[in-house]
């Protein structure tokens, strides 16, 4: 090499190449512990309001965004279930304060039957008194309040992090519906279908240490059936992941929990150690290899209609006024007075929620409302699988019933008939919404699949 360019070569400034967009994420969290006694829920034989607090309650918001700008949200809650007055009120609020679409926000419970009673979810299966029930309104207004400052914080907090998915198992969960000659029973069928995975959203600071690790499992939280304030084993299992890894957020969300308890139950101790079971689940994750995030977050959220068997008569709610059980003459109440207004009843639930979204190339994330039974998310494991893994959330949303698969709703039983009253419900469902929702998560799928094609092809067109 001639002096004279060698010379001009060590004068050019070498450039560094710029560092490759990352995922960001930002975590928040609110306590939502009331801060006097309200009515619990969960159980109908509740008979007086809470006594005191095992652990605190909270709502915790997961924020994330692709290195495109694609942002997502994951709300969790220690509730027993969330209704769409909430939700929708919540997500406008959100969308008029971030800009985030609808489609790209979950809102989940944890259905612990150790938190508050909410407005609109379950009021009328508990016969409180005038004055416990007056509590309930305002404390939904500050759930709400709660609920959007954790998501908008969360975003706010947005910054560069390493995520990463993984899935483990845990085997608590029994599936609760036994066939007998007398009918299906409320007890355990240890032959019957559960999902025992546990899936694991995974967020590292750029630096090390665990920034938060979301995780989810198909499990009622029924472990405890006393008055004091508490997670339950979903609890325990955010707390433990919390004192094992300091300064992260550990955040719960329900599968397809709607016909599995944690057996046997009754006691602190039970929750306390179905709780440790999760967490060993999830912290085998986090000491394995996970999976790193690519591709982009893509999301999609519509509703379908689910129509009702029947709708009550004149002669039923009759009757049905002179019951002796609250939540049937709850009911019949609602429904007199709206026949005596001239109104009629609505014949099906107009707005169920159905969510799809992917989490990068990684994860197809469907999400389901109400108190959906194990069939779904083992269906929907099957007919969607591909080079994704899939998760199902149930409980997400609108929680407004329980959603049993064809299969439940022919055998009867709780979850697939007697629950309706509970929830306010002229009649079980009409056979044919297990196809219909189901379809629902089929069309948006392919929704995400042609959008992502369509992208793909228009980047390789450049």
């Amino acid at each position: 090499m001639m002096p004279h360019l060698l010379v001009l070569l060590t004068l050019i400034p070498t450039v560094a190449p710029e560092p490759a967009a990352s995922w960001q994420a930002g975590v928040a969290v609110r306590k939502i512990t009331p801060a006097g006694p309200m009515w619990m829920a969960g159980y109908a034989g509740r008979n007086r309001p809470a006594e005191g607090t095992e652990h605190d309650l909270f709502v915790k918001a997961l924020a994330l965004q692709d290195p495109t700008g694609n942002r997502f949200v994951l709300l969790t809650s220690d509730l027993v279930g969330i209704p769409r007055s909430l939700s929708e009120k919540v997500a406008s609020a959100v969308t008029a304060k971030t800009g985030l679409d609808r489609s790209r926000l979950v809102l989940t419970v944890s259905h612990t039957h150790c938190g508050p009673v909410i407005a609109d979810n379950l009021v009328d299966m508990y016969p409180m008194p005038d004055a416990e029930a007056a509590r309930i309104g305002p404390y939904t207004d500050r759930v709400r309040v709660w609920m959007i400052e954790a998501i908008v914080e969360a975003l706010s907090k947005l910054a560069p992090a390493q995520v990463s998915v993984g899935q483990g198992t845990a085997r608590f969960a029994v599936n609760r519906r036994k066939i007998t000659p007398k009918g299906v029973l409320n007890d355990s069928n240890p032959e019957g279908p559960v999902d025992h995975a546990v899936p694991v959203l995974r967020v590292d600071r750029p630096g090390g240490g665990l920034l938060a690790v979301a995780f989810g499992y198909a499990c009622h939280n029924t472990t405890l059936p006393y008055y004091r304030w508490c997670g339950d084993y979903a609890g325990f299992a955010q707390i433990d992941l919390q004192e094992r890894h300091k300064g992260a957020v550990a955040l719960f969300w329900m599968g397809c929990g709607g016909d599995a308890n944690p057996l046997p139950r009754g006691t602190v101790e039970h929750a306390r150690r179905y709780g440790k079971q999760l967490a060993d689940a999830v912290d085998a994750v986090l000491s394995s290899k996970t999976t790193p995030l690519n591709g982009r977050l893509a999301a999609r959220y519509a509703t379908v209609e689910l129509l009702f068997d029947r709708l009550p008569s004149k002669e039923q709610i009759a009757a049905d006024l002179l019951s002796k059980t609250h939540a049937i003459r709850k009911r019949a109440e609602k429904f007199a007075a709206i026949v005596k207004s001239g109104g009629q009843i609505d014949d099906r639930y107009r707005h169920y929620p159905v969510q799809v979204v992917h989490l990068g190339d990684q994860v197809t994330w469907v999400t389901l409302g109400g108190e959906v039974v194990v069939d779904y998310s083992l269906r929907l494991k099957k007919e969607l699988a591909g080079r994704r893994t899939v998760w199902v959330a149930g409980y997400a949303n609108d929680v407004m019933a329980y959603i049993p698969s064809e299969r439940v709703l022919k055998e009867g039983g709780y979850e697939g008939d007697s629950s309706m009253i509970y929830y306010g419900m002229p009649s079980k469902w009409r056979a044919g919404l297990e196809n219909r929702i189901v379809g629902k998560v089929r069309e948006l799928e392919r929704q995400l699949q042609d959008a992502q094609g369509a992208a793909q092809s228009e980047k390789a067109g450049q």
